[in-house]
């Protein structure tokens, strides 16, 4: 008698196993197992009155066990052991409630299977599918702004020196040493004694036999503080090096390149010491023709090196700058909105021409200046003080330009001194110089405003090389001006400022243009894989 009702009970667990057997219906089956396992209770409690034996101990067993948890298993398995409805039926209620466990089970499994996954769980996963690839460690860009800061401090020297050397200050000091040149004289003893090593030196005996002690002090105030300037940079240069290099913020060959920078600066001291001897020796005044003042070649040799040491850090602290913002913070360059457009842009053929184009501007400013270096040791700025014209030509007599007084051979062939030694000839190669150097400003300026050319240019470029034709235009009417007024020293000092500003505009657009080394992309690329990960799983 319990046989029909335990059928049609085994048939109701097929129609819920089936019906669990996807996910998308575990919500339909849960309810229908809750009914299934009501009716079978309610068809077992009906069907013992009608039987005159006690429930077997194998269905007691059963009914424990279908209410007791049970480990979870697949649906394959519950397919394979559960079999058909008619298999069902033949085993009873017993067979009715292990298709119940079983079906219990599968939906236990599905449940799991269909709960989201633990973030972790999706890092893991993303870590082991997408392995990250090794840092490249970029110099910090804290050293970026220590740089800068050596630049304006080497800007201030440079200015400083201009005028030490106008206001002909620099043979006031007639040792050089490192330690006591520190100490400026107090006592007015100390100034005596200072003012009588100075009597001793050619300029005083040949030019200054009328100064006081007074004005004795404001030339030597003037070459004191350039001195003193000078070891404040070289300190300030060396001192954090050893911080920068126990915390790990130099990137490769950046240590050498600061190397290379503090030699620099070294020999700069020990030139500028070289090139004030020349001018307290007689001997060497001598072979200046008897004018008491520093060699020319020594001048240009100490200004160029200064200049070298500008730009070095200018350039070095520009670049670092744009590495940490392109690789670090995953940052468009020089105006340029994205990572790749950058690289697109800087690696195209216009890019490549304008970088050429800027640098040989850059060359040409960094030679006028250098010929400037010449003109103040020679005191050229003080003849021909007309303009365009000189002597009323466009340029002096070959006889004026080219002369056998300068010439030390006996067979003349050594007449290119002229070129170095010559005040009229360096006048006048200064001036070419400055023309040519105006006239690339202008042609490049004119490159890059073509349409098709500025697009394809970033746009921080085009402003800084309209910056530059602009700080030629002012440098040009500097030059004039000094040239004109007899070289004043308010005028030639800005005018030598103006020199290095147009090389910092320069050095700037062409730093702008530079292409992004391997290890910068290398770098900007694992920036961009961790960005793509961490937005999968945000998602």
């Amino acid at each position: 008698m319990l046989l029909r009702p335990a059928a049609a009970a085994a048939k109701i667990a097929h129609r819920a196993i089936a019906s669990s057997s996807s996910p998308s219906s575990l919500s339909i089956a849960a309810p229908r197992l809750a009914a299934t396992r009501s009716a079978a209770r309610q068809l077992s409690t009906r069907a013992a009155p009608q039987c005159s034996c006690p429930p077997s101990p194998t269905f007691n067993t059963a009914l424990a066990r279908f209410n007791s948890p049970a480990p979870s298993s697949t649906a394959a398995a519950i397919s394979a052991k559960v079999g058909s409805p008619r298999s069902l039926s033949t085993h009873s209620v017993v067979g009715l409630l292990r298709a119940r466990v079983a079906s219990a089970r599968a939906l236990s499994t599905a449940a799991a299977a269909a709960a989201p996954p633990h973030p972790a769980v999706v890092l893991d996963q993303a870590s082991s599918s997408y392995p990250d690839p090794p840092e490249v460690r970029l110099t910090a860009p804290g050293v970026g702004r220590y740089l800068f800061v050596i630049a304006g401090l080497v800007f201030c020297i440079v200015v400083v020196g201009g005028m030490t050397r106008l206001t002909e200050s620099g043979l006031s000091i007639t040792e050089w040493n490192v330690v006591k040149g520190v100490k400026l004289p107090m006592s007015q003893l100390e100034w005596q004694d200072e003012f009588d090593k100075y009597k001793s030196t050619p300029e005083w005996q040949i030019n200054n036999q009328h100064i006081t002690l007074d004005e004795f002090k404001t030339i030597y105030l003037w070459e004191w503080g350039h001195r003193i300037l000078g070891r404040v940079i070289g300190l300030s240069f060396v001192a954090p090096i050893p911080y920068f290099v126990l915390r790990g913020k130099l990137g490769k060959g950046m240590s050498l390149a600061l190397f290379g920078i503090a030699t620099l600066i070294g020999g700069q001291g020990a030139l500028g010491w070289y090139m004030v001897k020349s001018g307290l020796d007689a001997d060497s005044v001598k072979d200046l023709g008897g004018v008491p003042r520093v060699s020319q070649y020594r001048l240009a040799a100490h200004l160029g090196m200064a200049f070298l040491v500008y730009s070095s850090c200018l350039r070095l602290g520009l670049g670092v700058g744009r590495d940490w913002k392109l690789a670090k913070k995953a940052q468009g360059l020089a105006g340029l909105k994205s990572v790749t457009e950058t690289l697109n842009v800087l690696q195209g053929k216009v890019a490549g021409r304008a970088r050429v184009l800027t640098t040989i501007v850059t060359a040409l400013v960094f030679t006028t200046a250098l010929s400037g270096a010449f003109v103040a040791g020679l005191d050229a700025g003080l003849i021909y003080n007309e303009w365009p014209t000189m002597g009323g030509g466009l340029h002096p007599g070959m006889g004026e330009l080219n002369k056998d007084f300068y010439c030390r051979n006996e067979d003349k062939s050594d007449r290119w001194r002229n070129v170095t030694e010559n005040p009229t000839t360096v006048q006048f190669d200064h001036r070419m110089l400055a023309y040519t150097t105006f006239l690339s400003v202008v042609s490049l300026f004119a490159f890059a405003r073509r349409p098709h050319i500025r697009a394809q240019l970033p746009p921080t470029t085009y402003r800084l090389i309209k910056a530059s034709l602009h700080m030629s235009l002012l440098q040009v009417a500097l030059g004039i001006s000094t040239l004109l007024y007899l070289v004043p020293t308010h005028l030639a000092a800005t005018h030598q400022a103006g020199s290095l500003v147009l090389l910092s505009l320069v050095l700037a657009a062409g730093a702008s243009l530079r292409r992004p080394g391997s290890r910068v992309v290398q770098e900007a690329l694992r920036m961009s894989q961790l960005r793509q990960k961490a937005a999968q799983i945000k998602v």
